[in-house]
């Protein structure tokens, strides 16, 4: 078996969303004697990490709502480099996404080393579309799911039909096709995210 990690590296000074000191991760290490110990400051949404509907909405649901056998699924994950500033329902027309399906999306996100105020993400027609065939949920290489999208409609659409979302995906080395994902998040309760490490397996 090939196991992709998908997952971004955390450590102080990585690419955070518009790079917000406030969202950089800060480690505390202490040595007393032959032991060290570290204590971590992390913002829920560092890296590669799940949404919860709480993200969006007050009166959300939260991240350990998600059931962890709807992230341990098969996934297809799509080669969508080729769109320039967001993806569009017209992108997705010609994929033959299927109800029920997961599908994770590669752009040229995966190819950053820093954060792209620019970056690729999805559009509310995408959105719209994606909730209109009844998904499971969707991946996607950029910190954020949307961007300059005035009251959040990518996630309000994805959220309102149950869709869960995955943000901060490293996708470059990873062709198209189908996968079975395991994707973690911490189990933590009542907050709005979790940071997750997420693997890609397929048969060798």
């Amino acid at each position: 078996m090939i196991v992709h990690d998908v997952t971004l590296p955390i450590y102080t000074g990585m690419p955070v969303y518009k790079n917000k000191p406030e969202k950089q991760p800060a480690f505390e290490t202490v040595t007393n004697g032959h032991v060290t110990e570290t204590r971590i400051s992390l913002d829920a949404h560092t890296g590669t990490h799940i949404d919860a509907p709480l993200h969006m909405d007050p009166n959300g649901a939260t991240i350990e709502t998600i059931p962890i056998e709807d992230l341990v699924t098969p996934v297809r994950l799509f080669d969508l480099i080729a769109v320039e500033d967001g993806i569009d329902a017209q992108d997705l027309e010609p994929l033959g996404i299927q109800a029920g399906e997961f599908v994770l999306f590669k752009t040229k996100n995966s190819f950053d080393e820093a954060f792209n105020y620019n970056f690729i993400y999805l559009k509310e027609s995408a959105a719209r579309y994606l909730a209109s065939i009844g998904i499971k949920g969707v991946g996607i290489d950029g910190l954020g799911v949307e961007r300059s999208q005035p009251e959040h409609p990518t996630h309000r659409l994805l959220f309102d039909r149950g869709i869960i979302v995955i943000e901060g995906l490293k996708l470059d080395q990873v062709a198209p096709g189908r996968y079975l994902m395991v994707a973690a998040p911490l189990k933590v309760r009542g907050i709005d995210a979790a940071p997750a490490r997420i693997l890609l397996l397929e048969e060798s």
